[in-house]
């Protein structure tokens, strides 16, 4: 019986051992990045998360894929009486454009044209449910709205640049900045504070899926915003 004691606490150590020395997939050597060009010519980092390939930087494209360019709306500009797409800079702030890139309208998400790079596409609800899953977010919670998990959100965001000491630690290198939002009444807010992000998926006629990060919070919000509203992107690969 004393053998047979022994023997279980050898397995058990050997056991506790041997999961000490698994190399953790998400450490920084473990990531796999790449780089991604638009239209423009701008270079974009990207890095493979679970089975998804995603650009972590924001979209700064100004053209379409065939060359056209997309409309670049003025501060205090109304675009919610236009169904065609557009993007805003913050404050019509040129200097951070290369930071935190354009705000598009979701007419120019769900152009023919197409504002992706080549072999990229705007996240689907369902991609950005795949990333989220793979997080950590429990399946039970992943279709509700509003904010769902835990610290799923600290993953996603930057070390740096949040207010309110709500920098994230960035384990997938994906780092999300708080970027804000331009309303359809020509208004910019949350700089700092808040980054949305557009999907491809409408809800109706008049609004379409997101996904907002918080200074304030380290899970991750979906919602449904009005298509005139608008977001930074970040494009999954095809």
């Amino acid at each position: 019986m004393k053998i047979r004691i022994i023997l279980s606490y050898i397995l058990l150590v050997f056991m506790v051992f041997y999961k000490s020395c698994e190399k953790d997939p998400t450490s920084s050597n473990e990531i796999k990045t790449g780089t991604v060009s638009d239209i423009d010519g701008n270079v974009y980092q990207t890095v493979k998360i679970g089975n998804q390939w995603w650009m972590a930087e924001n979209l700064k494209v100004t053209k379409y894929r065939n060359g056209d360019l997309i409309p670049k709306v003025i501060i205090n500009t109304v675009w919610d009486t236009i169904s065609i797409g557009a993007y805003g800079i913050y404050n019509n702030n040129d200097s951070i454009f290369d930071i935190y890139g354009g705000l598009y309208n979701w007419h120019a998400v769900n152009d023919s044209r197409n504002i992706a790079p080549i072999d990229w596409h705007i996240p689907t609800d369902e991609e950005w449910k795949q990333l989220e899953l793979f997080l950590g977010i429990c399946e039970s919670d992943i279709d509700t709205i509003g904010y769902r998990g835990t610290y799923e959100g600290n993953y996603l965001k930057s070390e740096t640049g949040w207010d309110n000491d709500g920098n994230g630690v960035d384990k997938y290198s994906f780092s999300v900045l708080p970027g804000g939002a331009r309303n359809a009444g020509g208004d910019y807010l949350n700089i700092g504070i808040r980054a949305y992000f557009w999907s491809s998926s409408q809800n109706n006629s008049t609004s379409a899926w997101s996904r907002h990060l918080d200074c304030d919070s380290m899970k991750i919000a979906r919602y449904y915003n009005r298509k005139d509203d608008g977001f930074t992107i970040r494009c999954v690969k095809d």
